[in-house]
């Protein structure tokens, strides 16, 4: 099998089936004839007006964000079927109903701009239906591209607002009329229009933009060959190589699902022609390809939203994320090592696989978007400003790949193509901000926030730990059935206060939900990444599932350690304590990835493994006296396996 030239074993079509399988955002209809065209030419218009507000001058907010909104759901409902089991293909006559319905209370918001603004707070009634009909278009649409659960949770919330004054306890209200409840959800920038659609209407979309060109120009090809002949050769080589491969292309992508189906093709079906069982081909790719999210500089939409919640520069946050990353990659790559090592499974041959030297010497510029959108982020420009540098950038390459490579194409048809394409990939991202939006402007109207918060702390009775394990189960519940996105918005208006409350730092905090938001892809029952990786393995979905959780068993530890220990997040820290504490936790994945796995020098027993894991979390742990005693438990392990193994021999 010579993978010099490697092509994915799934033609685009099935990639397409299979990620519609687990994932709703992909459920789209396949329009062509007129409708086709309509979609392609508001999709390209859509791409355009958020490029030239972002280079000439954003709009008032909530014209920006309206105008943003209205792009999405007028595609979303000329995309996406009432029902996911609809497969016509066709546009229904009731769908233009929600349409026309979606042009009308944009345009009214946006025509009545100034008397909306002067009249806040005394809104007609005509702005009363208007917002109504909004709401349920939002509502509707998020169903249509992102499922049933985050438009229940929405819905629960707007029934708090209205019924607070029938709840007893501490959680009651004087609730709220239907005049109030739907005006504050539309009109004013404190809901659907907040924070999150503020951050969505400016930078997201340009990443997702930048992203799709990445794509389209070769580029992510050329970084999973580079991940193949880094890591191909060595030992279970093929699964190193998709640990980065899913760790460099994730972090810009953003899906997991997305992400599992693109590089899994490849790296899966490479993965068990050396002997890895199936259900752990694809476990690792699924866990790889989740964590990329977690991975600097772009790490998925939510981190810009982050630094909006936290009021913290998103350099800020990308370098406090970094530490945490990495103990995460680290992990899952150690835990590949050992069962490689268990089981006998050598890597590819090299004469098999591209060269390093080649493709860093053939398309080394290949790498400049990247280098170009992190260096901005570095050097302070905003992150709407990155993206359009970003989006520049890989234009340029493109060319110049297509004018080295006579085998790629980019051209100005690829350009508009892209537009389109980045305009698809924004729909679920933006429901998903409008209808947690809707949950954010309940919590801010009622107060709901501080009561929850204060109330998880009441139930941890302020015990820090017990904090964070009921903000871990919540996480990952709304993970199991929300985008990463709303999951991560809700989190951060109710756990990450509770969080902060009993003295975790705000960055610490705000990773702690993020994380966890994440890890529920590849959490059982519905861990939908694990479940994507096991169509291409031909897998059990469960057993999957299974496997990737004990692979990314760092992304469960981690946040308990930098929430408590906040120098892995670089809070209190200098070079030297980042550094002792960077090792010492490296060190301690080997020890937890030889406990979780039973592997270390060789298979061991129940006790050597219990010690394993044991100095494992001490290590992980960035205290002198913790690091110590685990690095000396390690050790003895270390020195008793080794002088067994001798023996043996």
């Amino acid at each position: 099998m010579n993978v010099n030239n490697l092509k994915p074993t799934l033609d685009e079509e099935k990639q397409q089936e299979l990620m519609a399988k687990y994932d709703r955002e992909f459920t789209y209809r396949k329009l062509t004839g007129l409708f086709g065209k309509i979609v392609f030419v508001i999709a390209v218009i859509w791409s355009l007006w958020q490029i030239y507000t972002a280079t000439f001058g954003l709009k008032p907010p909530t014209i920006q964000r309206g105008v943003h909104v209205g792009f999405a759901l007028v595609l979303i409902y000329l995309l996406y079927p009432f029902r996911t089991s609809d497969r016509s293909n066709k546009v229904k006559w009731y769908d233009f109903i929600f349409l026309v319905a979606s042009i009308l209370v944009v345009g009214y918001h946006v025509i009545n701009f100034e008397d909306l603004l002067f009249r806040a707070g005394a809104y007609t009634q005509t702005d009363m239906v208007i917002s109504i009909i909004a709401v349920i278009l939002v509502i509707e649409a998020t169903r249509r591209v992102a499922g049933p659960v985050l438009i229940t949770v929405s819905g629960v919330f707007l029934l708090y607002a209205f019924f607070g004054n029938i709840i007893p306890g501490y959680l009651s209200h004087a609730g709220y009329s239907l005049h109030r409840i739907a005006t504050y959800a539309w009109i004013s920038t404190e809901s659907i229009l907040g924070i999150p659609m503020m951050v969505s209407s400016t930078f997201i979309f340009l990443f997702l933009l930048f992203a799709t060109y990445l794509k389209m120009t070769g580029i992510g090809d050329w970084l999973t060959e580079l991940a193949l002949a880094i890591a191909g050769h060595s030992t279970g080589g093929p699964a190193k190589a998709a640990i980065v491969a899913s760790a460099t292309q994730g972090t810009i992508s953003g899906s997991s699902v997305a992400n599992t189906v693109g590089t899994g093709s490849v790296t899966i079906p490479l993965m068990k022609s050396i002997g890895y069982r199936s259900e752990f081909a694809g476990a690792v790719e699924a866990a790889a390809s989740t964590g990329g999210q977690l991975m600097p500089p772009v790490m998925g939409a939510a981190a810009f939203i982050m630094t909006e919640f936290t009021e913290l520069p998103y350099a800020t946050i990308a370098l406090a994320a970094c530490i945490p990353a990495i103990l995460y990659f680290t992990g899952i790559f150690i835990m590949v090592h050992l069962e490689a090592k268990k089981n006998g499974l050598e890597g590819l041959p090299k004469s098999q696989l591209p060269k390093v030297k080649d493709l860093l010497r053939k398309k080394w510029f290949l790498g400049i978007p990247i280098i170009v959108i992190v260096w901005l982020l570095v050097k302070g420009f905003t992150p709407m400003r990155a993206a359009l540098g970003g989006i520049g950038s890989s234009l340029i390459i493109g060319f110049i790949n297509a004018y080295i490579d006579e085998n790629q194409t980019f051209g100005l048809k690829e350009v508009i193509k892209g537009l389109e394409e980045g305009a698809r990939s924004a729909l679920p991202v933006v429901m998903a901000c409008a209808s947690a939006g809707i949950i954010v402007g309940v919590v801010t109207l009622t107060g709901l926030g501080i009561k929850l918060s204060h109330g998880i702390v009441l139930l941890s009775k302020g015990n820090i730990y017990l904090t964070m394990f009921l903000t871990m189960i919540a996480s990952i519940i709304l993970g199991m059935g929300m985008p990463t996105t709303a999951n991560y918005i809700v989190q951060a208006t109710i756990a990450a206060p509770a969080l902060i409350k009993v003295g975790v730092p705000v960055i610490a905090a705000h990773l702690f939900v993020f994380y966890f938001g994440i890890v529920a892809d590849i959490t059982p029952p519905v861990a939908l990444a694990a479940f994507a990786g096991s169509g291409i393995a031909g897998s059990n979905p469960f057993k999957t599932g299974v496997e990737a959780s004990k692979l990314a068993f760092a992304a469960y530890l981690v946040p308990y350690i930098f929430a408590t220990s906040p120098v892995l997040v670089l809070v209190d820290a200098n070079p030297i304590t980042v550094i002792i504490a960077l090792a010492t936790a490296l060190i301690g994945m080997f020890g937890i990835a030889g406990g979780v796995s039973g592997y270390f020098l060789r298979p061991s027993s129940a006790w050597e493994r219990l010690v394993l894991f044991g100095s494992g979390l001490m290590l992980v742990n960035p205290s002198y006296i913790t690091s110590g005693i685990g690095l000396i438990l390690l050790g003895t392990i270390y020195v008793l396996q080794r002088s067994s193994k001798r023996k043996s021999a």
